[in-house]
């Protein structure tokens, strides 16, 4: 088994499946300051940070949440996260077999990442290997998030392989010299999504994580 190579994991819908609950929040967070969106649009973001999400989300629908309400996104996440969030499906079982290095990368606030691995029971699988988009100057799709988690943990690029569910985090992946596969198994997957995973340069596109470990062992990595 190589020693030498490094699995990041993406966080919201790859290990735990949020997006639907995540969109959910957007609309509620919204809807507190009077600005009606439809949860639809933060389809358009999934893979974003927040900022970049709330500039999109004005870019679709002309409004603007304020900065002083930007809190309001996580308070209905966390209530969200908290009562219903749920890991993928065997993602506990795929992770207790790893036996390579592995992190995760992922758009949300560390407080949201550790919140998430907290209530889904994966926290342990991780320990202190957790890299924000908040620690980088630029979020997916550019590498540096990428490139931040394979320098802390000391891989090479070559020897790093991201597990992502968006084209923002695949295109993120593929400029950051990294292999990038997609992962299709989360409650927010839709007609279209593995091609689209494929178009932003994804090396396989998978609904399960037995299909991923397979994936991994071909490629080389497990």
């Amino acid at each position: 088994m190589p020693k030498d190579s490094l699995v990041i994991f993406d966080c919201d819908g790859v290990l735990v499946d949020s997006e639907p609950l995540a969109a959910l929040a957007y609309v509620r967070a919204y809807a507190r300051n009077g600005l009606e969106i439809e949860a639809e649009v933060i389809s358009h973001c999934v893979g974003m940070k927040q900022a970049d999400i709330i500039a999109k989300i004005h870019q679709l629908t002309g409004h603007l949440l304020p900065d002083d309400a930007t809190d309001d996104i996580w308070g209905e996440t966390k209530a969200l996260f908290t009562e219903q969030l749920a890991s993928t499906l065997d993602i506990a079982a795929f992770l207790s077999k790893l036996e390579t290095a592995r992190c995760v990368a992922s758009s949300s606030s560390v407080e949201r990442i550790n919140h998430s691995l907290e209530v889904t029971g994966l926290a342990h699988y991780f320990g202190p290997s957790i890299f924000s988009s908040s620690m980088v100057k630029n979020g997916k799709p550019a590498p540096d998030i990428f490139l931040f988690a394979a320098e802390k943990m000391g891989f090479a690029p070559e020897r790093s392989v991201v597990i992502e569910d968006s084209r923002y985090g695949v295109q993120g992946a593929v400029a950051a010299g990294m292999t990038a596969i997609g992962y299709v198994g989360g409650g927010h997957t839709h007609d279209g999504h593995g091609p689209e995973l494929m178009a932003a340069g994804a090396s396989a596109v998978c609904a399960s994580w037995d299909e991923i470990s397979a994936e991994l062992l071909k490629r080389g990595f497990v």
